[in-house]
């Protein structure tokens, strides 16, 4: 019996120490397990340190090019081009004839108008000086006269319908696009449209700036204005239009006026670049890079990368300098900001820095 208990006890002994064993192999797999979940769950980010740096407040603006001048110069009467005396790419000057339409009819009108205003001259000089002999009495004379002003008129307007028979340039600039040639039938409703021209003497570059970098401008401003294609040639430019309202994306449209060069190197289109000169010495800013914020510079979030976790924090945006964003407050200096992968990030997740 003695036996039997101490082996009983000795069982039991056996299996408590198993199960002690088994429960701590248990609890470490579990920590380990825990780690490894909680490593895999971090979110992999890049981050920048926030900085202190002197700044310029210099800064940039794009655009294209758009002509000053320009217009699709369209027939004012029905007719038949005879000749067409200009090609695309030439150079035209106001009053210039660009082209010839069939005046025949007209010419002929022309011819009887000037006709009948000279007969309707003569019967009045003979009605005047028969009214002095009392010839004719005063109401042949003033029925004379009436003819004649109506003979003189419809002569000035024969004049100006042989006028309409030469088509001529309303602005100087390059014939961009004709649409006639010789025999081309012509429409005054609907308009035919003959000629695209573009004055380049002149263009405008249209760039927009935040509500910060507009405070500084003002109309009249001189700009240096640089063109991707000329990369070494600087042209003259002066501020015809600041908007008094923003835009969808709250910048604010500024026009600047550019001077081509003799050659009109300028071309409308092509992609150019305001180059805006602050009237401030360098500055002291605490800035971030623009990437930085979740979404864009208006929301005015940041994460903040703290102790392996990801902090929202907000913060006041300053102006935006380029690919950095000057911070008024929220942020110190040192504070390492995340720069990539925000998109799966919430405050409080776990992160892990790569480089």
């Amino acid at each position: 019996m003695k036996k039997t208990i101490i082996t009983i006890v000795i069982i039991i002994a056996t299996l408590g120490v198993i199960g002690y064993v088994l429960s701590n192999n248990k609890k470490e797999n579990k920590e380990k397990t825990d780690i490894v979940a909680e490593k895999n769950a971090a979110v992999s980010v890049k981050v920048t340190p926030v900085k202190t740096e002197q700044i310029s407040l210099d800064f940039v603006a794009n655009g294209n090019f758009a002509p000053n001048q320009e217009l699709t110069f369209s027939a004012e009467k029905s007719g038949k081009v005879i000749s067409v005396l200009v090609k695309e790419g030439d150079y035209v000057r106001v009053g210039q004839t660009l082209l010839t339409m069939r005046g025949d009819v007209i010419n002929v009108s022309a011819q009887q108008a000037q006709a009948v205003y000279q007969n309707a001259k003569s019967d009045y000089n003979r009605y005047e000086n028969a009214f002095k002999t009392g010839g004719v009495t005063k109401q042949q004379l003033d029925q004379a006269k009436l003819a004649l002003t109506n003979a003189e008129s419809n002569l000035k307007q024969a004049n100006i319908n042989v006028g309409d028979t030469k088509v001529k340039a309303p602005i100087n600039g390059f014939i961009n696009k004709k649409y006639i040639e010789p025999g081309s039938i012509l429409t005054g409703m609907p308009a035919t449209a003959l000629f695209d021209i573009v004055n380049t003497s002149k263009l405008k570059l249209t760039v927009t700036v935040n509500e910060n970098q507009v405070a500084s401008l003002k109309k009249g401003d001189n700009i240096n204005v640089t063109a991707s294609v000329y990369p070494d040639k600087t042209f003259s430019g002066k501020i015809t239009f600041i908007a008094a309202k923003a835009d969808e994306s709250l910048n604010f449209p500024v026009e600047i006026e550019i001077t081509n060069n003799s050659n009109n190197d300028l071309k409308a289109g092509m992609y150019g670049t305001a180059n805006f000169a602050s009237k401030q010495q360098k500055q002291n800013l605490m800035v971030v890079p623009r990437n930085a914020f979740v979404g864009s510079v208006s929301s005015n979030e940041i994460f903040v990368a703290e102790n392996g976790k990801a902090k929202l924090k907000k913060v006041t945006a300053g102006r935006i300098l380029g690919d950095k964003v000057e911070i008024i407050n929220g942020l110190s200096d040192g504070e390492k900001v995340i720069t990539t992968g925000q998109i799966n990030l919430q405050d409080g997740n776990t992160v892990e820095i790569i480089k």
